[in-house]
C-alpha cells in the first residue's frame, strides 16, 4: 500500500511551488482566485500518490471529497472557530471565504489528474503490448 514513487512526489513539488507563486506574486482576477485552486486538487493528488499505491479513482475521489470538506470548513469559519489569527499559515492553509468556485476548480483539477491518469494507462499498456 506504502510506495514511494519520485515522479509523483516532483510534480508535487512542483505544483506547490506553483501555488506558492500564484499566492504570492499574482494579484489578478483569475489566474489567482481560480488557478490555485486547480491546481491544488492536483498538488494533493499528487502528494498522496507519491506515498501512497491505491487504484486512481478512488484516490481522486479521496481527494476531492477532502478539498470540499476543507471548503466547507471555510464556510463555517474554521480557521477562526480554531483560534488561528491572521497572519498564520494554518489560516491560510484552511482558508477562510467560502465559495462555490473553489468547489468547481477543485473538481476540475481532479478530473484534469483523470484524464491524465487515464492516459498514463494507455501508454503503459501500448508499452507492454510493444514488448510481449
Amino acid at each position: 500500500m506504502f510506495r514511494f514513487h519520485p515522479v509523483y512526489f516532483f510534480l508535487a513539488v512542483l505544483l506547490v511551488g506553483a501555488d506558492i507563486f500564484i499566492v504570492d506574486q499574482l494579484h489578478d482576477a483569475v489566474i489567482r482566485p481560480y488557478g490555485g485552486d486547480f491546481l491544488w486538487g492536483i498538488f494533493l493528488y499528487c502528494l498522496v500518490r507519491s506515498f501512497v499505491n491505491r487504484p486512481v479513482m478512488p484516490m481522486a475521489i479521496g481527494v476531492l471529497v477532502f478539498c470540499c470538506a476543507e471548503e466547507t470548513g471555510q464556510y463555517f469559519h474554521l480557521a477562526d472557530r480554531l483560534g488561528f489569527t491572521k497572519p498564520s499559515l494554518m489560516r491560510t492553509l484552511i482558508g477562510t471565504s467560502f465559495t462555490w468556485v473553489d468547489i468547481l476548480c477543485y473538481t476540475l483539477g481532479i478530473g484534469m489528474v483523470l484524464i491524465w491518469e487515464k492516459g498514463v494507462q494507455k501508454r503503459r499498456m501500448r508499452l507492454a503490448r510493444a514488448t510481449i
